[in-house]
């Protein structure tokens, strides 16, 4: 395993992280940056097909069960320059396997955990959201991303205003959610608790507490309950 400490993307170049998410059916979320320069300034949400027989799915499977209960995130590192849109009309890359461990002054450790590269295929469809970041006000209410599959659903915090905070977290529903609806990635907006309208330090959803949204601000309610956190960013996120 090869250490690779730094930041979440290598400095003036264009080189992306997908965090995973899931065990069932895997979910790759953007680790993007608010700084328009950077070329991550973009939160999306992607299903990608690994074309290596399932190998990286088992080596991130059975080391997730030996961290399940610590601040151990991963994510998929593109080592090669491209223009992140380009998703959007089908790509093919390669990636290596990380383990993300945040250490307790809340640095995160970026171990690389493959030795050869991945090969991955992003189809158009495979692109389930994508927005450029910039000109979405702080919300009134706290306001994610609601996508999954099946009973494995996951919210990452709607990036609007900066400065802001960066989450991805696992739930678990008390009632299944339609496949249509999580496949269009609509909001979940929790309207008992007032969106902060700047970074927090620590999630405001508490790990085996309940709470309730409702889909895109006014649709149906969502009873959840908080599982593992998958991804924290509050600092080189606004930088």
């Amino acid at each position: 395993m090869t250490p690779t400490n730094g930041p979440e993307h290598d400095e003036g170049q264009h080189i992306h992280r997908f965090l995973l998410l899931g065990k069932k059916k895997l979910f790759f979320y953007h680790l993007a940056l608010y700084n328009p320069q950077s070329g991550h300034n973009y939160q999306a949400v992607f299903t990608f097909t690994l074309k290596d027989n399932g190998a990286l799915r088992e080596m991130y499977l059975k080391d997730l069960a030996q961290h399940e209960n610590e601040r151990v995130f991963y994510a998929l590192r593109c080592p090669h320059h491209f223009e992140l849109p380009e998703l959007q009309q089908g790509k093919e890359f390669s990636v290596h396997l990380e383990r993300v461990v945040v250490k307790p002054d809340g640095s995160r450790d970026f171990q690389q955990m493959t030795t050869t590269e991945t090969p991955v295929e992003c189809k158009r469809e495979d692109v389930l959201s994508f927005r450029k970041l910039g000109q979405l006000p702080y919300p009134e209410y706290l306001t994610y991303l609601l996508f999954g599959e099946g009973d494995e659903v996951h919210l990452a915090h709607q990036l609007a205003e900066r400065p802001n905070w960066d989450e991805a977290v696992t739930v678990t529903t008390a009632k299944p959610i339609d496949a249509a609806t999580l496949k269009k990635v609509p909001t979940l907006v929790i309207d008992s608790i007032q969106d902060a309208h700047d970074r927090l330090v620590e999630s405001p959803l508490k790990k085996g507490q309940q709470y309730q949204g409702k889909i895109d601000g006014n649709g149906p309610t969502v009873d959840f309950t908080v599982g593992r956190q998958g991804w924290w960013n509050h600092t080189s996120l606004n930088n």
